[in-house]
């Protein structure tokens, strides 16, 4: 969204502007000497700040709340516009995740508070999640927030050669398993991933990048020496997922032992004993990522507070039901605990990876 100043526009002066925001006059001449901000002066030199100048601000901040360095911000903002609304979708999620944090870290304080105004011992577990909590850092890497930032800016999509799409279409597959299916009608490319009972339409932005409209997640196809794509890579909540093309043979077979296994309902025989597990861990305040790909132990880490506070709410685990096999190979199971109850998925890779964990309520 571009700001345009207004004749009746509030400017504010740069020690105004600062005291406002809670920022340093320094920090706003650094953000300047940076390239990222550049308020209009006044005919005796004063700076000014007004909406366009502030917004720029917002988003500076939002994103050092995010993880990502000043280098990183200079680079990433410099000549763009501002753009407010995908700043403000990416500090929802940023203050979402702190305000789960900061509530089960008052609730563990609380809790140690009322036991010794009772007189009794704090015990030594309850001391080591405080000690954790009180040493708790951001777990997304200036890596990862600069690409999930990249992966959410604005685009604008272009027309392509309608034959270059031909070199696209074909099935592809991650080395943890799951497979997309790319295919390609009357100049339009649309992707089915993994358990998707429908292809979705992915735009245009270059002639090897496509994106999906209104979802900040993009494919680009890598070519190979002959023409068609030999892979595919999938940008998505901070990931880069590679996927190699395979031959439709495969894909078919795959395809049909998912089928088989959905009508028999016959889960992974590790699957119970896993779920088990983990939520024993999540309610000892424990991240256990040991058996997973790279990309869901990332998202586990960075959402294990809200999740571990979640399921010590619910009290023990009573009874953990197999209920079925879903259309995307996840195992699904009713955990019912001591004050209610949450479904499980679970899917795992040929090679022995979980590749997906997901609940809801």
């Amino acid at each position: 969204m571009t700001i345009n100043r207004r004749n009746d526009e509030t400017l504010l002066a740069a020690n105004e502007c600062a005291a406002r925001i809670g920022l340093s006059v320094r920090a706003l001449r650094l953000y300047e000497q940076r390239g990222l901000i550049r308020p209009p002066r006044t005919a005796k030199g004063w700076r000014l700040y007004g909406a366009a100048e502030i917004a720029r601000l917002h988003e500076i901040l939002a994103l050092k709340l995010l993880g990502l360095s000043l280098s990183r911000i200079t680079a990433l903002l410099q000549g763009k516009a501002v753009d407010l609304d995908s700043t403000l979708a990416l500090q929802h999620a940023a203050l979402s995740q702190q305000r789960v944090r900061l509530e089960r870290g008052l609730s563990l304080v609380g809790a140690a508070r009322a036991a010794l105004a009772d007189g009794r011992p704090v015990s030594t577990d309850d001391l080591i999640k405080l000690a954790k909590e009180a040493n708790m850092t951001e777990t997304t890497t200036d890596e990862i927030a600069w690409r999930r930032y990249e992966q959410a800016r604005p685009r604008s999509a272009i027309r392509v050669d309608s034959t270059l799409l031909k070199n696209y279409v074909g099935y592809y597959r991650y080395t943890a398993g799951p497979i997309f299916e790319v295919t390609a009608e009357t100049g339009r490319l649309f992707v089915r991933g993994p358990g998707e009972d429908v292809a979705i339409e992915f735009l245009a932005e270059s002639e090897r990048t496509f994106f999906r409209k209104g979802t900040p997640a993009q494919v680009t196809f890598i070519p190979s020496a002959d023409g068609p794509a030999a892979e595919l890579v999938l940008h998505a909540n901070g990931h880069e997922r590679k996927a190699i093309r395979i031959e439709a043979e495969e894909a078919h077979k795959a395809a049909a032992a998912l089928d088989d296994r959905i009508k028999s309902g016959s889960p992974n025989p590790d699957s119970e004993a896993t779920l088990r597990h983990l939520i024993s861990e999540y309610q000892a305040g424990r991240p256990c990522v040991d058996r997973m790909t790279p990309e869901l132990a990332q998202a586990v880490r960075e959402q294990f507070d809200a999740s571990s506070a979640i399921l010590v709410a619910k009290g023990s685990l009573r009874a953990l039901q197999f209920r079925r096999v879903g259309l995307g190979g996840h195992d699904v199971y009713k955990a019912t605990f001591d004050t209610g109850a949450l479904t499980f998925r679970i899917a795992w890779s040929e090679d022995g990876r979980i590749v997906g964990l997901r609940y809801r309520f």
